[in-house]
């Protein structure tokens, strides 16, 4: 049986995930490739460089998101799911990502609207649904937008049907959540168990307002799961960080007994000056 032990000890995030999963041995090309099947891949590029945190070296997986170009205003804005940096944009429940605007501007002030910006639940779903993926991949992912979804339909007080994601329907939340579906899939973990989750401390700056960490999706989905206080000022865990440990995770528990074969380190946005601030995945019998 094979065993993925998620070592959290800096908190979770979605590029966080797929940056120690790749780390711990999984295929890349496999993980690009597989993601075209969802046929959005004129919307981002994937970046995967390695770096050192704080003396350990870990890999650090990026989204970019392609935005088109308007005259000679062309950008592209990158991903930083973990770890909010104050100044990032934040959307309403804290995904610190500092990409997410309604719409950009090109020079003459134009509005110019982008079909990925917003993406209702029931999108991500057909989108998910339709992809010639494994069955196993496509279950695993929606079941970590279900529970997304419900979070944030909780918080805002409306069904899940009716839930706009302009964060969570971003692309890169899409390939974070399918990303590690499709390299859990393919590393051929059996069972996933996790260190109890750190939430982080302090505020963010989101669109509603000045929030507490955790922010109150990511709260709302780590009902039922072991959290522990961390004197953090940062927002250690994301919304997407903590489904995958609600969703994917079967026992909360030490370091489990196992014969280690694989060991990975993804890295997180942000710098921390006493600890890395990295996510360690262990493999094992």
């Amino acid at each position: 049986m094979r065993i993925l032990y998620l070592d959290c000890f800096s908190g979770i995030s979605g590029d966080m995930t797929i940056g120690a999963l790749l780390d711990a041995g999984g295929d890349f090309s496999h993980l690009e490739s597989e993601l075209k099947k969802l046929h959005i891949q004129d919307e981002y590029e994937l970046k995967v460089e390695k770096v050192i945190k704080n003396g350990i070296s870990s890999t650090k997986f990026d989204v970019v998101l392609k935005v088109e170009q308007h005259g000679d205003e062309s950008e592209t804005r990158h991903h930083h799911e973990d770890l909010s940096d104050v100044h990032h944009h934040h959307h309403h429940h804290g995904e610190n990502h500092d990409h997410h605007h309604a719409h950009h501007h090109d020079g003459n002030g134009h509005h110019h609207h982008h079909h990925h910006e917003h993406r209702a639940y029931k999108d991500i779903v057909q989108l998910i649904e339709a992809a010639d993926l494994p069955e196993n991949v496509k279950d695993t992912s929606l079941k970590l937008f279900t529970k997304i979804g419900e979070a944030e339909g909780k918080i805002h007080g409306m069904p899940l049907e009716e839930v706009h994601f302009h964060e969570v329907g971003a692309v890169d939340s899409i390939i974070d959540i399918v990303g590690t579906a499709i390299l859990i899939d393919q590393l051929e973990i059996d069972v996933i168990k996790s260190a109890p989750v750190p939430t982080g401390s302090g505020h963010i700056h989101i669109d509603h307002g000045v929030y507490p960490v955790p922010a109150p999706a990511t709260l709302e989905i780590l009902k039922g799961v072991p959290v522990v206080k961390s004197d953090m000022k940062a927002e250690l865990t994301t919304p997407t960080g903590a489904a995958f440990a609600a969703v994917l995770t079967s026992e909360f528990s030490e370091f489990p007994s196992m014969k280690v074969s694989h060991i990975g380190y993804g890295a997180g946005t942000k710098t921390f000056p006493n600890h890395p601030n990295v996510l360690r995945v262990v493999i094992g019998e």
